[in-house]
């Protein structure tokens, strides 16, 4: 299934306080959610099913993410 990402309302998050180098996320009408390097809006996006899009916010919040983490410190 192709989803249709041009009309997408982007958002960057309330942490980016203006910064430029942020990603930002779109909610889509299929009810994915698409999330792309706010630097490079023309090049690649992840789409995220709404459980993947539950299970990946809940491992950023989680830490799972961090470089002391993903180095297993």
């Amino acid at each position: 299934m192709h989803t249709d990402i041009k009309t997408a309302a982007w958002r960057k998050s309330s942490f980016c306080n203006g910064a430029s180098s942020c990603v930002e996320v779109a909610p889509l009408a299929d009810g994915n959610v698409a999330l792309r390097d706010s630097k490079v809006q023309d090049g690649p996006v992840l789409v995220f099913t709404p459980e993947e899009w539950t299970a990946f916010t809940a491992g950023v919040r989680e830490g799972q993410f961090d470089l002391a983490a993903l180095a297993g410190k």
